[in-house]
């Protein structure tokens, strides 16, 4: 059994709804799944500011743990998911990465499998350009990239969007469709079996 963390940073809800949706897919496959949220670094002004963003934190607070570099290490693969912000992973997601480099020094990222998902406001936003962002991290940390790539029809529905499962959502909050939603599960699946493969 491979043993997956799901590990993601969300402000309004788009995010979280994927990082959901890939956990659930990764225990369909047989893994064993850690769901956790990186720390808001944001001030509760700029939180108060956006009624969504204050509904999205006081709904996960208590819901869904707070995530560690012990997640990464206790991990066989991980997948790290960001809202984009001008087509890079948010301020929140790279904080945590800075946190990792103990593991990263010491090889205990490496070997792992590895991928990302985001959301942006409009199609064009920059999703792909965040993920990418993410694969170079990946890269540094010796692991195993693992895009969903075109290997199912249901791709397609969602977008096509190769590099991993992302979302426009329109200024909105927690806007995923259902076809968008069976990719980031299949992205979660495609993970677990691969890093299976891995750990085998």
């Amino acid at each position: 059994m491979a043993k997956i963390a799901v590990i993601y940073y969300s402000s309004t809800g788009n995010v979280h709804q994927l990082a959901a949706a890939l956990a659930d897919g990764a225990r369909e496959a047989g893994a064993e799944v850690r769901l956790r949220r990186v720390a808001e670094l944001a001030p509760e002004e700029a939180i108060d500011s956006n009624p969504m963003w204050r509904a999205h934190v006081d709904a996960t607070a208590g819901e869904v743990e707070e995530a560690s570099p012990a997640d990464m290490e206790w991990a066989d693969g991980y997948a790290l998911g960001t809202p984009t912000r001008f087509g890079t992973p948010a301020a929140q997601m790279k904080q945590f990465i800075d946190t990792l480099g103990g593991l990263w020094f010491t090889g205990k990222l490496a070997d792992k499998g590895a991928t990302a998902f985001t959301s942006a406001q409009n199609v064009h936003g920059g999703n792909e350009t965040t993920i990418l962002t993410l694969f170079n991290v990946f890269s540094h940390f010796g692991a195993v990239i693992v895009p969903p790539g075109y290997t199912d029809p249901l791709l397609f529905e969602a977008g096509g969007n190769p590099y991993g499962a992302s979302v426009a959502s329109g200024g909105k909050s927690a806007t995923a469709n259902e076809a968008e939603l069976a990719a980031a599960r299949y992205q979660g699946r495609r993970l677990a079996e691969v890093t299976a493969k891995l750990v085998a």
